[in-house]
């Protein structure tokens, strides 16, 4: 991680060299440079050092409506194909003996069916699932290129140039985030609408839950509705014990959910 930041701290200072020169010399750079493009806004602009982006998800105002993996795919260009998604829903159903089962019929997006058969049902909720952003996570590790990395925003990005679809980092998963892609060929996942979020802008997911089922802010500033939400619940993340520190924090779940 350290060599991918010197390498983008000393494109930065290229070009910066360069913009001052070159009109000098009557000529001129490209109006953006290929960060640029793909973030949507001028780099400098924006300052990663000064966020640390988590998520929370209360999984009481959870109704199971799908919006937001289906914004997501629209959002993110993901495939519509009911095998890729960078966030999905489960129905949990918890059987009067205990049993649960888990059920997303394509995440979610077209919602739930009326449930049928001899199962005793006790109770149901709806648990989006997304990359947890992990602090610790296993697809950097195990990824042989350096394409998947850390930024320093405290988000999980793929480098699309970098990444050569080897998948180790999608066996690597423990959530199931990460799916190839089957045109490009590389790793995807859910980035927290990265291009969105340097542009003060929330994740599109976030954006169209119309019960404000999912919270998104800044970890570690007091003034995020991210803080007042880890202050007024009970939390948890998913797999605890593996030690990848996720940065999802999930409101209302309990040991059914994995």
């Amino acid at each position: 991680m350290k060599r991918r930041e010197h390498v983008l701290m000393s494109r930065r200072e290229f070009l910066s060299v360069c913009s001052k020169a070159l009109p000098l010399a009557g000529l001129s750079l490209f109006p953006f440079t290929a960060g640029q493009l793909l973030l949507g806004r001028e780099i400098d602009k924006y300052d990663p050092t000064q966020h640390d982006y988590a998520m929370g998800i209360d999984i009481h105002k959870c109704i199971g409506c799908g919006r937001c993996a289906h914004a997501c795919k629209n959002e993110n260009d993901v495939p519509k194909e009911p095998h890729y998604f960078r966030t999905w829903v489960e129905r949990y159903i918890i059987s009067a003996e205990g049993e649960s089962y888990v059920d997303s019929p394509n995440g979610g997006i077209d919602g739930f069916r009326e449930l049928t058969g001899d199962i005793d049902v006790l109770r149901t909720f709806f648990v989006p699932k997304l990359c947890n952003q992990c602090a610790n996570p296993p697809c950097v590790q195990v990824c042989p290129v350096g394409a998947t990395f850390v930024s320093r925003d405290g988000v999980v990005l793929t480098d699309e140039q970098y990444c050569v679809g080897c998948r180790y980092c999608i066996q690597a998963c423990p959530y199931g985030a990460r799916y190839l892609h089957p045109q490009k060929k590389i790793a995807d996942k859910c980035t927290f609408c990265y291009h969105r979020l340097v542009r003060g802008l929330l994740p599109a997911c976030v954006e169209v839950c119309p019960t404000q089922a999912r919270i998104f802010g800044e970890a570690g500033r007091q003034s995020s509705p991210l803080r007042r939400f880890l202050r007024f619940n009970d939390v948890i993340v998913l797999k605890p014990a593996l030690n990848t520190r996720p940065k999802v924090y999930y409101a209302g779940a309990d040991g059914e959910v994995r």
